[in-house]
């Protein structure tokens, strides 16, 4: 049986409960190795050591710091109590994007799995969400969702890609996802051509992925829409997808808007983004 080692930062919010029943859900053919952070949100000055003696330095008072890691403590043991002694608990101290990334990289995981509660208009430009900048830095594949998928039937996988120039890419976690649940994969080219024009050559580029990613049981899918954020919304109008796969270069931000991060932000399914070979 395939196995996961899956890390689930919690804020310990509803959207972080929406991860771990995601992940319950993958868990059905899966075997998992589970995994809970919280990260203490605190400045570079204030540190942990080993034994998990707190030390500052500047003007951040000790004992309010080491209140708010017993208060943290508290919770990560309640969800202990609430999902059982399976589960692995942890308390790391930092800037919250920076820890779980430096965490998850060290602890070699296999799936981040986050919650996400969306932003639009100037929030999301400005700030954006912490799942859209894992997504852009994290090197291990990221599932995000913002509602309760517990009833998740994982039988169609939409993944969506430029599949011009086919190579390998790092889809290990879509081959066991595709042999633990027997799924269909639907790839999904967007274009701003003329699709009869482009049809040929492009499922034949699709065909050539899919052999050198080892993916047998698949679809080919062009459309035509005015960029891929759209051509992914209005493809699931027409295709109830479950799950979304998509990947990204990584360069997301205030001056380059990614369409990976967008749809982390306002696509109502559950998305899992990658890093693209260079």
């Amino acid at each position: 049986m395939e196995r996961l080692k899956i890390l689930i930062p919690t804020d310990f919010s509803v959207q972080a409960e929406f991860a771990y029943l995601m992940v319950k859900k993958l868990e059905e053919k899966i075997e998992t190795d589970i995994h809970f952070v919280h990260v203490l949100n605190v400045p570079d000055t204030v540190t942990m050591d080993a034994k998990g003696e707190i030390q500052t330095c500047g003007e951040i008072d000790v004992n309010y710091v080491v209140k708010q890691k017993e208060i943290s403590l508290r919770k990560l043991e309640n969800l202990k109590t609430l999902y059982g002694n399976q589960i692995n608990v942890h308390l790391v101290l930092g800037k919250t994007t920076d820890a779980i990334l430096n965490f998850s990289n060290a602890n070699a995981f296999d799936l981040i799995v986050m919650g996400n509660k969306g932003a639009s208009g100037i929030k999301e430009i400005v700030s954006g969400t912490e799942a859209q900048v894992i997504a852009r830095k994290s090197q291990i594949p990221l599932l995000s969702l913002m509602c309760d998928r517990s009833d998740l039937l994982i039988e169609n996988i939409l993944l969506v890609h430029n599949f011009v120039n086919p190579k390998k890419e790092g889809l290990t976690l879509l081959n066991k996802l595709i042999k633990a649940f027997n799924t269909k994969v639907h790839l999904l080219q967007i274009t701003s051509g003329q699709v009869d024009a482009e049809k040929a050559k492009v499922e034949a580029d699709m065909n050539l992925f899919a052999q050198l990613n080892g993916i047998d049981n698949y679809a080919c899918h062009l459309i035509n829409d005015k960029d891929v954020e759209n051509g992914v919304v209005h493809f699931n109008q027409m295709n109830d997808m479950d799950l979304v796969f998509i990947g990204t270069h990584g360069k997301g931000g205030l001056f380059h808007q990614s369409a990976t991060e967008k749809l982390i932000n306002h696509l109502f399914k559950p998305i899992i983004s990658f890093h693209l070979s260079n």
